[in-house]
């Protein structure tokens, strides 16, 4: 049998699906360590991963080694130059997760703009004395207007949930969506310096790349109005986190909703001293149910991937669709 390597604990059905096709060595424990799960993948034929860096070393060292799936949309942890270079396949997850990460990415601006968690925090510390007019006093989302950065289908699904708060929808993206796209979300295409400027809750849902690395630092808050919210539930690294820290310290805007973070699960502990930002552990997916899709999906892109199956020969959903041709 061919054996995979499932990188992090999943779902014990999802193994069990594995295991039908492969012999799986599991990691039950912590993230490996990165010369662990190299050494674990070396006489691998397949992985299953969740955020585990895999670049030329890891890739050099495992020559059986024919693809790995990646349980995320994003795959900002493999190189795609090697993986080409060595003729190894790279599967991601997309679409299962779009809805429930829109959800997420609203319920983190609205509970910035109403100054949820701040509040919270006040009425657990005992603080809560009277009602007074003028307690946290936050913005308003229905009516305003609503920036996404990101008009993939996470920033589609967004900007199609805007439609019930009678809210502005602008956009920024590489390029524009198409004009019926652009009239189902009743959406303007505007340059990111025009939508900074304008919008009243800006929300992050791009890719990262060199490219994005830093698209939100401290010029690009400084564009922002001092009312407006930022919510990033994209990636880590595309935003400048110390200048975010600085800018909502020195209120240059109102608040913030943050899922993702530079180096995770490390981050910037100076965002733990600020009230007006609403911290959650890249949580955007995590739901039963959308975790379960992702990880089956993983799963046939895997077992297709590796030539069993009933789609043998042709996953789902291949990043780099070339090497199959190899």
């Amino acid at each position: 049998m061919k054996k995979v390597l499932v990188a992090r604990p999943t779902f014990p059905d999802v193994i069990e699906r594995l295991k039908q096709y492969f012999e799986v060595d599991v990691n039950l424990g912590d993230v490996l360590a990165q010369d662990e799960f190299a050494r674990r993948i070396a006489d691998k034929d397949g992985a299953f991963t969740a955020g585990e860096w895999v670049g030329e070393k890891e890739l050099a060292g495992a020559p059986n080694l024919k693809v790995v799936s990646n349980m995320a949309v994003g795959y900002n942890n493999f190189d795609m130059k090697a993986f080409d270079a060595h003729k190894v396949l790279g599967t991601n997850t997309p679409n299962v997760l779009n809805e429930t990460t829109a959800d997420f990415g609203w319920a983190l601006m609205m509970a910035a703009a109403r100054r949820v968690t701040e509040s919270e925090h006040y009425l657990r510390a005992g603080k809560w004395q009277k009602w007074s007019f003028d307690a946290f006093l936050g913005a308003d989302v229905h009516g305003s207007t609503l920036g996404v950065i990101g008009m993939g289908r996470i920033g589609q699904a967004l900007a199609r949930r805007a439609g019930g708060f009678d809210m502005r929808v602008i956009y920024h993206n590489r390029s524009r969506v198409a004009p019926e796209i652009e009239a189902r979300l009743n959406a303007e295409y505007v340059s990111k310096e025009d939508l900074l400027k304008r919008a009243d809750h800006v929300v992050l849902v791009l890719p990262y790349t060199k490219e994005n690395h830093h698209t939100i630092g401290a010029a690009e808050l400084a564009l922002m109005k001092p009312t407006a919210t930022l919510t990033n539930i994209a990636r880590g690294g595309i935003v400048d986190d110390a200048a975010l820290i600085v800018a909502l310290r020195d209120k240059r805007i109102a608040a913030a909703g943050i899922d993702v973070f530079e180096g995770e699960p490390d981050f910037n502990p100076d965002f733990m001293l600020l009230d007006n930002v609403v911290l959650t552990p890249h949580i955007a997916s995590a739901t039963e149910g959308t975790r379960r899709a992702m990880a089956n999906l993983a799963a046939d892109n895997l077992i297709a991937a590796l030539g069993e199956g009933p789609r043998a020969g042709n996953p789902p959903n291949p990043i780099n669709p070339d090497v199959l041709k190899k």
